[in-house]
C-alpha cells in the first residue's frame, strides 16, 4: 500500500468514521485487534466504538478535521482539529452549551489498510479551560484540603 492510500484512509476513518460516527467506515478500516495504548479506551474496533460514543456524547454539532498528515512506512502522522458544542459532561465538568476546539495528535500503525495501533494525545487541558476550568481555583481547592505540614 503506498504512502498516498494510507494516508487517504486514515483521513477517511478520523474524519468520517469518528467525526461523523459511521459504524461501517470504523469496521472496514480498523483491525478487529487493533491496540489502543491511549488511556481509557477499551481495544479493537469496538473500544474506538466505544471513544466515538463518547466524543459524540461530549461535543454535538461535532466537526473532525486532519489538517496535518505525514505516512512514513507503515505509520501515519496526524494533526486533526475537533470542534463541536459542549453538550454533556466532559471529566466531571457539567456542559456548557458553548463551541469548543482542540487539536489531537494522533499515531496509527497500518497493516493491510487497517489500522492496527493507536497512539493519541487530545488538548485535554485546553478543552478543560474553555469549558470554564479554573487550575487556580482546583489547585487552592486541593492545597486547603491537604494534610501536608
Amino acid at each position: 500500500m503506498s504512502g498516498s492510500d494510507t494516508e487517504a484512509r486514515v483521513r477517511r476513518l478520523i474524519e468520517v468514521g469518528i467525526g461523523g460516527g459511521a459504524a461501517a467506515v470504523i469496521a472496514e478500516l480498523v483491525a478487529p485487534d487493533c491496540i489502543e495504548h491511549q488511556r481509557g479506551h477499551g481495544q479493537g474496533v469496538a473500544g474506538v466504538h466505544q471513544l466515538v460514543e463518547g466524543i459524540h456524547r461530549q461535543l454535538s454539532d461535532l466537526n473532525l478535521r486532519v489538517e496535518e498528515c505525514a505516512v512514513v512506512g507503515d505509520r501515519a502522522w496526524v494533526r486533526s482539529r475537533v470542534r463541536g458544542v459542549s453538550s454533556g459532561s466532559v471529566m466531571g465538568m457539567a456542559p456548557t452549551g458553548q463551541t469548543v476546539a482542540i487539536d489531537v495528535f494522533d499515531l496509527v500503525r497500518v497493516e493491510d489498510g487497517r489500522v492496527v495501533e493507536h497512539w493519541g494525545v487530545a488538548d485535554q487541558m485546553g478543552l478543560l479551560l474553555q469549558l470554564g476550568f479554573e487550575p487556580a481555583g482546583a489547585l487552592a481547592e486541593a492545597a486547603a484540603g491537604s494534610t501536608r505540614p
